[in-house]
């Protein structure tokens, strides 16, 4: 078991929010899902009915998280998101794509929330080396470039790092 994981706290469609993101990442599987016990009302918090989903572990990529349909009451916010590094356009625009369907929303500099309210950041492996290159106007020209962009595109982010 890994040590450390995320923990996604949905209202009821944690299992289909996985099936999403398993979708949406192929490298993916479920670990183990768990149900709801059967327990007096009057000795739990308000949830879901006895027999449904209660979490569902998952691993996307290696990385483990755990879903909860916990109720409606915590909703996710930008304070946490989920960054995918892309090597290609091509994997940015098919993360993006995906995430967007749906009522998923575009945000800004390569964020966007997907349909279950999350909040992901699909971004250029390319773009985290031109900002870490330690050249102040390169990284100047680049994060220009970047803030223009609501999905960020790897051409105009390698322009922006070549002009002078």
């Amino acid at each position: 078991m890994q040590k450390i994981s995320t923990f996604l706290w949905f209202h009821e469609n944690a299992e289909e929010a996985v099936r999403f993101y398993l979708d949406v990442f192929k490298d993916g599987r479920i670990l183990r899902t768990t149900r709801y016990p059967e327990v007096p009302q009057e000795e739990r918090p308000p949830c879901p009915p006895a027999g449904t989903v209660m979490t569902i572990e998952f691993q996307l990529f290696g990385q483990n998280y755990t879903a909860l349909n916990g109720g409606p009451l915590f909703t996710f916010n930008e304070a946490i998101s989920i960054a995918v590094s892309c090597q290609t356009q091509e994997e940015v625009d098919r993360y993006w794509d995906a995430l967007t369907a749906d009522g998923g929303t575009p945000v800004q500099c390569g964020w966007l929330r997907d349909k279950y309210g999350l909040t992901w950041q699909i971004v250029p492996a390319v773009l985290i080396d031109f900002m870490a290159s330690g050249d102040p106007a390169l990284c100047t020209r680049v994060n220009r470039a970047m803030l223009k962009m609501v999905k960020l595109d790897i051409a105009t982010l390698q322009q922006a790092a070549a002009a002078a």
